[in-house]
């Protein structure tokens, strides 16, 4: 009797488990990515501009998005910093 009870339960907690790693690697590849091209443009002197502030926030908050395994959230984030990035080093 209990492992009909303990069956089900276990596949709800794997499935759970499982939709987490949906956006993991396009997550990480945003990230090292982001923060590849932010240390470019911080090299290039685009780092005191109003968008490059916006990308590092953004790129801050995506760090904290993966620590907490919000995958889909950390992937939006660094794209939008990406933007971001792009319009700082055209001086936007």
């Amino acid at each position: 009797m209990k492992a009909w009870i303990c069956l089900p339960l276990i596949a709800l907690v794997l499935t759970g488990c499982a939709g987490k790693t949906a956006y993991r690697e396009s997550c990480g590849t945003e990230l090292d990515a982001a923060w590849h091209e932010l240390d470019l443009a911080k090299a290039e002197g685009f780092a005191g501009t109003v968008s490059y502030s916006k990308a590092l926030s953004l790129l801050t908050g995506a760090k904290t998005q993966q620590q907490f395994e919000a995958y889909q959230g950390c992937t939006d984030k660094a794209e939008k910093a990406r933007f971001y990035i792009k319009e700082s080093r055209a001086g936007r």
